[in-house]
């Protein structure tokens, strides 16, 4: 069953075609990554999807009763004139919960006015009953969890909505949809404005999703741990893709050699039929089956040339071909010959870098070690590290937190600053090139071309084919630098990089702002690099590809690992267990046997109302003795002998009431 179905949707602004006819659907337990370059209209066709926009044409169909929930790429305006605090605004989706919490109230405090009839617990009962299916009992522990997941520190559940920056706002709202459950989530960038810790919770909590999901990311590992299909998506289809990202990657290619291989199957076929032609059109015996079959074959390269190979595969073949009109087609041999060689693939590839990073000089085995080492500022040191070694052709992947040092320590690498302590040893003949976070030093007036030139003198048809290899072709190397994407700026630094020859790289997160095709071309470069790389990434599936060593900061220390990151998250993971069962047996050495099970929880729960209740019977009670007593003086101070009998009565029978529910509350409040 599909939770959503989209039929032949469109969407244009004017002459302009964002995408045309696409064709979908969501299965109600689909988890769903939707990919394909910048600017093909993925954020417009979820905002579609969402209900924010109409489509131009098409149709969009949503199971009866399903609900949507949807988090854009920035949330500035999310919250536009509510006051709400963090804490406030996540306790708005259980309001419903929290009327029936005061139901519940309610009903225990006429329980302890003295309403305890049948009728009343039976209602008590199934309210509780409702409450507690509901998840009444700990909505409470959800907020705490989720905010706490997505990185929200307890001093900031009380901060008012308004004052929250843009990436707090989009977090907030994450928050707010995953306590919201609803049937289909569509998220766009969902891991932007998120730590490496919280991008693994929310790894974890949509693994576990029991609704739909429809995922932008250009997270590539983050795909590959919660999606179980891929739509890749072009301006005039979806193609779906079964498994995760990696599996998709693989498929694409055996797709890709099929496809290829349909087509030259296809052109040779329509090149026998043409020498048939060519050999029996001229004879009188043959000619006319010749020309019907030329005319046939006419019709078969139009129908390709019009609408692809796949209506070659299609049911209505037939059809399709009688609707060919060739009246108006004045074909020769000749021209047919010259169509069908001119027939051009059906795959369209996404564009390639076809280089290689070289290195000028060949480094020494060893590139760096260091004993004892200490980084950071005067009187403010960052961390101390772990004994490291590096050698020549080994990748290491330095991540960790922001703000820990990373970007200080290749600083000091780079000789820009001096260890606070220890030894740093660089390796012999070694040439350092640094690709920067931000390329905030081009000249933003300059020109691709100019920028290239400043770095190096060239010819200027040397410069501009040596530009084609990094996709700067035609006008593109005209562009100016403060016009230029994300990516394109990331291609203009590993073009001028490159040009350095540097056999050992300081990479600083390279793959920031690149979409999944330019993410791929920056990997396969990287792969064949024949020098060393320092990798600061937030990039997982860069590292995973990549990484031979794991260097982490954390709690002030650089913890060497020398594995791959997938062996260096099994060790995490071991490390994680261990520590977890250690804190579970401290727990239980501390709680004795106290049982976790659901019931238990459950009749804790249940001691903690009662208690609760019979504090406010208590209470009552003592009220009521002390009204009693007064009424006992007035009436002594009258001599009303009947007043004095009727509330010493009175007196005696709640005083045992009273101790009776005393002694109930002292065996559940010692239970």
């Amino acid at each position: 069953m599909s939770i959503l179905t989209i039929s032949n949707l469109t969407q244009s602004y004017g002459d302009f075609d964002v995408f045309v006819g696409l064709n979908a659907a969501v299965p109600n337990d689909g988890k769903i990554g939707l990919v394909g370059p910048n600017g093909i209209g993925k954020t417009t066709l979820l905002r579609i999807l969402a209900g924010l926009d109409a489509p131009s044409a098409g149709a969009m169909t949503l199971s009866r009763g399903s609900r949507i929930g949807y988090l854009r790429q920035e949330a500035m305006d999310a919250f536009a004139g509510r006051e709400n605090t963090v804490h406030a605004e996540m306790l708005t989706v259980f309001n419903d919960i929290k009327r029936q919490e005061a139901a519940l109230r309610e009903m225990e405090h006429q329980m302890a006015e003295g309403d305890d009839s049948a009728e009343m617990l039976a209602r008590y009962s199934a309210a509780q009953e409702v409450f507690e299916h509901a998840g009444g009992y700990d909505y409470e522990l959800r907020i705490r969890q989720v905010l706490q997941g997505l990185g929200f520190g307890a001093d900031e559940l009380e901060t008012p909505l308004s004052h929250l920056s843009g990436g707090q706002k989009t977090r907030a709202l994450l928050a707010r949809l995953l306590l919201e459950r609803p049937d289909l989530l569509i998220l766009d960038e969902p891991t932007n404005h998120l730590d490496v810790e919280a991008v693994e919770w929310l790894e974890g909590v949509l693994r576990l999703w029991e609704g739909a999901l429809l995922i932008v990311s250009h997270d590539r590992y983050f795909l590959d741990r919660v999606v179980n299909r891929i739509w890749e998506m072009s301006r005039t289809g979806m193609e779906e893709y079964r498994g995760n990202y990696s599996h998709y990657v693989l498929q694409r290619q055996e797709r890709w050699a099929l496809r290829e291989q349909e087509f030259e199957t296809i052109r040779e076929k329509f090149l026998r039929e043409l020498d048939y032609v060519k050999r029996n059109i001229a004879r009188d015996a043959t000619t006319n089956m010749a020309k019907g079959r030329l005319q046939r074959l006419i019709r078969e390269v139009k129908v390709v040339e019009a609408g692809g190979l796949s209506l070659l595969n299609s049911k209505n073949w037939g059809q399709v071909m009688d609707e060919v009109d060739i009246s108006s087609s004045k074909w020769s041999v000749m021209d047919t010959e010259q169509h069908i060689r001119a027939l051009s693939s059906p795959i369209v590839r996404p564009p390639s870098l076809n280089l290689r990073l070289h290195t000028r000089l060949r480094s020494g085995n060893l590139v760096l070690r260091s004993t004892e080492l200490t980084i950071g500022f005067p009187n403010a040191p960052l961390f101390a590290a772990d004994p490291l070694d590096l050698h020549r052709g080994e990748c290491a992947a330095l991540i960790g937190p922001n703000g820990t040092g990373k970007t200080t320590f290749l600083r000091t690498l780079m000789g820009q600053m001096e260890p606070l302590g220890g030894k740093l040893q660089f390796g012999a003949s070694l040439k350092i090139g640094y690709l920067a976070q931000s390329q905030d030093k081009f000249n933003p007036e300059n020109s691709v071309l100019d920028e290239l030139l400043d770095h190096k003198h060239m010819l200027l048809g040397e410069a501009r084919s040596y530009l084609a290899q990094y996709l700067f072709r035609g006008e593109d190397v005209f562009k100016s630098v403060r016009m230029l994407s994300g990516g394109e700026r990331a291609r203009l630094a590993l073009a001028i990089l490159a040009l350095e020859g540097a056999n050992f790289l300081l990479l600083d997160e390279p793959s920031n702002h690149l979409d999944i095709p330019a993410q791929e071309i920056l990997q396969e470069v990287l792969e064949h690099f024949d020098g060393t790389i320092l990798l600061v990434s937030h990039d997982r599936y860069l590292i995973d590809q990549l990484a031979t060593q794991i260097w982490e900061l954390r709690e002030g220390r650089l913890h060497i690992t020398p594995h791959s990151y997938q062996e260096y998250l099994s060790l995490r993971e071991a490390q994680q267990a261990q520590a977890a069962a250690e804190a579970a047996e401290q727990r239980s050495a501390r709680n004795g046997d106290y049982r976790s099970d659901r019931t238990a929880r459950y009749e804790e729960r249940r001691r903690a109302q009662q208690i609760a209740a019979l504090e406010d019977e208590i209470h009552r009670l003592e009220q009521k003795l002390s009204e009693i007593e007064a009424d006992l003086v007035k009436a002594s101070h009258s001599e009303d002998i009947d007043a004095l009998q009727r509330l010493s009565a009175q007196y005696e029978s709640t005083q045992a009431t009273l101790n009776a529910q005393m002694e109930t509350w002292t065996e559940l409040a010692a239970a």
